[in-house]
């Protein structure tokens, strides 16, 4: 063969690995796209999903009062939610699990959309009752985050999770606004109503944008022992086998109880703001908006940089070190304004501890486990909730709010000094 016939052949190849090369590159760009396409939808579903709860929370009260409902009936109206929500969060998680997360987002916004259509029909006591019901799958910020989780490598995830505080930073600022004004100017019904279109057009936007497959095809295929072994949507059993995975357990309880005395704290602020720091109706409002901003500036800036730059073990402690910092000066404080310097660490640490810990959870369990875990997180919140007002009640009543500084800086110096000496055995189970 000629020295110009193998130029040649050698040319042909090299232009056609070139091209391969190319193709590649094309389809890998075109994937790329595709999921932060998807991704952002999700963000999109989170935030209007957030909106309208935050709508109805502003005007739950009042209408509960002009249905005759006293004090302790809204505790039992509040609490029937939280245990609805706390049973859901987990059941939630193993459905997207084995049905994708598309359904399961789905099943959230119909659910809600259940929700303010039974509230906007709420003319008596047993029918907002049972509009609470469906609380037990509306897990809309679980749906968007397991989305985020199947699309993310995890390297990416806590930066794509920490950006969820985004979306509950517009919720809470724009749900709490728009609640208030409609109620005010066209009636107490209206924004179920405005929550009851909104949650169907989050019904449309999941079927139509959220693909059927989110998790990438090397995910979906994992070792048997690894994966779950029950088909029933719950099951204590899977429970207990998350929780043994290596560093589950230590992380998921530095997650519950270093929240937990702020969680106490915020359960109690509507009672506090006003007979603590004196506050009206509409200055809560401006202290909530303000918590709002916080909320969108430190996930949206300052976790996400942090993440990319820092271990999740070294920001685990900072966190919980800093929360131990916001304990001493709760139970220091005695005005309004030390409480809004005392949010900016505040909302640092929760947003922190939130976003790496669902991180560092579900990098640890299989792939086919990541909607359960991200479910049992979701359940730390509601149990606050309903065991809150109890133990909140008697501290505050017994000790006042400085109790909840002093107990604040106890249990996080505590998690501090563990988290330093022990070494939380942490493995990614996908690659």
């Amino acid at each position: 063969m000629s020295t110009m016939n193998v130029k040649a052949i050698s040319g042909g190849e090299e232009e056609a690995s070139g091209m391969r090369n190319k193709i590649l590159e094309e389809n890998g760009h075109s994937g790329e796209i595709k999921r932060g396409q998807v991704i952002l939808v999700a963000y999109l579903i989170a935030a209007l999903d957030l909106t309208f709860l935050f709508m109805q929370m502003g005007i739950v009260p009042y209408l509960a009062k002009s249905l005759g409902l006293d004090s302790v009936g809204f505790g039992y109206l509040q609490t029937t939610f939280g245990v609805l929500q706390l049973v859901g969060g987990y059941i939630f998680g193993r459905f997207a699990d084995q049905f994708g997360a598309r359904a399961a987002l789905i099943l959230s916004c119909t659910s809600a959309s259940v929700f303010f259509l039974l509230m906007s029909i709420s003319t008596s006591i047993p029918v907002l009752f049972l509009s609470r019901l469906p609380g037990v799958f509306m897990h809309g910020i679980p749906g968007a985050q397991k989305v985020i989780t199947d699309m993310t490598t995890p390297s990416q995830r806590a930066d794509a999770l920490g950006k969820l505080g985004l979306c509950f930073g517009i919720g809470i600022i724009a749900g709490s606004a728009l609640g208030g004004v409609l109620s005010t100017k066209f009636g107490i019904f209206v924004p179920t109503y405005v929550g009851l279109v909104g949650s169907l057009i989050n019904t449309l936007i999941a079927m139509v944008w959220i693909p059927l497959q989110t998790k990438p095809k090397s995910n979906q295929h994992v070792t048997e022992h690894s994966t779950s072994q029950s088909g029933s949507l719950f099951s204590i059993k899977e429970i207990l086998r998350l929780m043994k995975f290596p560093g589950v357990m230590e992380v998921f309880i530095v997650k519950v109880l270093a929240g937990l005395p702020i969680g106490l704290f915020m359960i109690m602020f509507s009672i506090i703001s006003m007979d603590f720091f004196r506050l009206e109706a509409v200055e809560s409002g401006y202290l909530m908006s303000y918590f709002g901003v916080l909320q969108m500036v430190v996930q949206g800036l300052v976790v996400g940089k942090l993440a990319n730059h820092c271990s999740e073990m070294t920001l685990l402690r900072l966190s919980v070190f800093v929360f131990a910092g916001v304990g001493l000066g709760m139970a220091l404080m005695r005005t309004v304004w030390h409480y809004c310097i005392i949010a900016v660490p505040l909302v640092f640490a929760f947003s922190m501890l939130a976003t790496i810990t669902d991180s560092i959870l579900t990098k640890a369990v299989p792939s086919s486990d990541t909607g359960a875990m991200l479910g049992i997180c979701a359940s730390v919140q509601p149990l606050t909730r309903t065991v809150g007002p109890t133990i909140g009640g008697v501290l505050y009543k017994q000790f006042g709010v400085s109790s909840f500084g002093y107990l604040q800086l106890v249990v996080n110096i505590g998690l501090f000094v563990y988290l330093l000496k022990s070494k939380i055995p942490l493995s990614e189970m996908k690659s």
